[in-house]
């Protein structure tokens, strides 16, 4: 697959007027281009410009409504569930993670339900925004039955992604991850590079462990994450996506034809209700600090906490361009004529 280098501020420009050509408002298509595009910028093109093509592919057949806003329709102190009447993903849980953080600023902690939503694409944009004002969070959604559970044959949970993120001023600590072994939007992004995946990502269509990803996502089936431990933490994550919101189960998203209507959870904190934030940011420090002082297995290796490489791609990304296959980048600007 070839590869070509696009600049940020090409890709926001090109990616806003396509939002606009689909009826989103002007704030609302800067707001998604934006967000599309630093997502790219971290080098998750699996859920930013890869995704693009997929997003208005819904918005044409009426599965995002463009002019759906999320609404609150229930709250108690520092809870409320809310409702995404089917707007786009990214621009839902930006509101929600928003209000999940002046919950927590009010409160010390908030917790915002969130139902009838679509993909919010990359997960970490919400992390990274909690942290950036000062607030760990926990988030999560479920997804279409994706995976099979531990001991089963057939898709029967998803591979509903989780957050976890910690704000510190030296760099934020950042987990974003799938509980499949490779994200769907992973593995397309090898695929397209022709690359076999590291390690066992799923089943084929015979049954068989592969690092193939087209043969992974020929079958459907990939491979939780730690296995039946992923398997569980999957299911619970789903039953408390669904209990909170009071939306759809895995197993409702999943008689749909499409991946719609997901139920999404935005838990935030702020650490500063408690008076020791200098003890805080030490003992994450200290942590840290003897992860990366450890052995390698390799002479030339390192630790990394998580999202430290977004950070390092990140700033590679600013001044040299952001890597976009080719493929993808024509499709879009097709899209855009």
């Amino acid at each position: 697959m070839s590869e070509i280098r696009v600049s940020s501020k090409k890709m926001k420009s090109v990616l806003e007027s396509l939002f606009q050509k689909h009826s989103f408002t002007k704030e609302q298509a800067f707001t998604l281009a934006k967000i599309h595009t630093e997502s790219t910028l971290d080098g998750v093109n699996s859920h930013g410009v890869n995704r693009v093509p997929v997003f208005i592919d819904y918005v044409k057949k009426g599965l995002i409504k463009t002019d759906a806003i999320a609404t609150k329709t229930a709250s108690m102190g520092s809870i409320e569930r809310w409702d995404g009447n089917l707007g786009s993903g990214i621009l839902n849980a930006l509101t929600c993670t928003d209000q999940a953080i002046k919950l927590a600023k009010t409160y010390g902690l908030g917790l915002v339900a969130l139902k009838n939503t679509n993909h919010w694409m990359r997960g970490g944009t919400y992390g990274w925004r909690a942290a950036e004002q000062g607030c760990i969070s926990i988030l999560f959604t479920n997804t279409i039955p994706n995976m099979p559970a531990w001991g089963g044959k057939e898709n029967r949970i998803g591979n509903n992604p989780l957050v976890i993120a910690i704000p510190r001023p030296n760099g934020h600590v950042v987990l974003d991850m799938a509980l499949s072994q490779f994200s769907f939007g992973k593995m397309q992004s090898l695929e397209l590079k022709n690359e076999e995946l590291p390690f066992h990502g799923g089943w084929d269509n015979n049954n068989e462990l592969t690092k193939h990803p087209k043969d992974i996502m020929d079958s459907g089936r990939a491979l939780p994450v730690g296995y039946w431990k992923g398997s569980a933490l999957s299911m619970i994550l789903d039953m408390l996506a669904t209990l909170l919101s009071a939306g759809n189960s895995t197993y409702k998203i999943g008689l749909k034809k499409n991946e719609t209507a997901l139920s999404q959870v935005f838990m935030c904190i702020d650490p500063s209700t408690f008076s020791d934030t200098e003890i805080q940011q030490n003992l994450l420090n200290e942590i840290i600090k003897f992860t990366h002082e450890g052995p390698y297995m390799k002479k030339d290796g390192r630790t990394f906490y998580p999202g430290e490489r977004t950070l390092a791609t990140r700033k590679k990304s600013k001044v040299e361009g952001m890597q976009v296959s080719s493929k993808i980048w024509e499709e879009i600007l097709e899209l855009v004529d």
